[in-house]
């Protein structure tokens, strides 16, 4: 008898579809949470590198109006000081006679970036990209529009510390993210929101 039921299968009853709904509608919750989830850190990466990218873009403006053939501005004696300088090389001013490849590896980890923001359930992972995001874009957006011309424009770089290169805040929010990226990943913490022991 319980062979037959398990082959022809038991009638419908009203108690067995309610059980049957119930144990639908919570996979389908779940599922809804863990998109409404991803959804989240999606919009957390994007405000991030919007934010990066805007306070890059506006800065940029002011040094080219205010700094661009003035005198440097001392900030902190000469331990620091804003002076304008056109970068054509990578972040921190190396490798400039290779303005092109930087530019398509600036576009090259933008796409990288959106395409992995489809599998993002992490908060950090999405701080941490959204910073690489926003830097990137900051200093592309110079690649593009700046002299000599397009991909080969000169970044505009302006925060100089005593014995370091010049830099701007597109290579710092590139930087710090990099290296939240580094610590997360000792940490065993993936874009997924996964943590794998080694």
């Amino acid at each position: 008898m319980a062979e037959a039921e398990r082959i022809i299968g038991t009638p419908d009853t009203p108690d067995a579809d309610r059980e049957e709904q119930e144990r639908a509608g919570t996979g389908g919750t779940a599922a809804e949470a863990e998109r409404s989830r991803g959804k989240r850190r999606i919009a957390v990466l994007f405000a991030v590198a919007v934010f990066a990218y805007a306070l890059d873009l506006i800065s940029k403006m002011i040094v080219v109006a205010k700094l661009e053939h003035h005198e440097p501005v001392e900030v902190v004696g000469d331990w620091l000081r804003f002076e304008a300088i056109r970068n054509a090389g990578a972040a921190f001013g190396f490798g400039e006679a290779f303005t092109v490849i930087f530019t398509v590896i600036a576009a090259s980890v933008i796409v990288v970036i959106i395409r992995l923001a489809r599998k993002l359930y992490s908060l950090p992972w999405a701080i941490a990209l959204g910073l690489l995001l926003g830097g990137a874009l900051g200093n592309l957006t110079d690649r593009i529009f700046r002299s000599p011309g397009v991909f080969e424009g000169a970044v505009v770089d302006f925060i100089a510390p005593k014995h370091f290169a010049v830099f701007n805040l597109a290579d710092s929010a590139i930087v710090c993210g990099g290296v939240l990226i580094v610590l997360l990943s000792f940490r065993g913490l993936d874009p997924d929101g996964t943590v794998h022991k080694d």
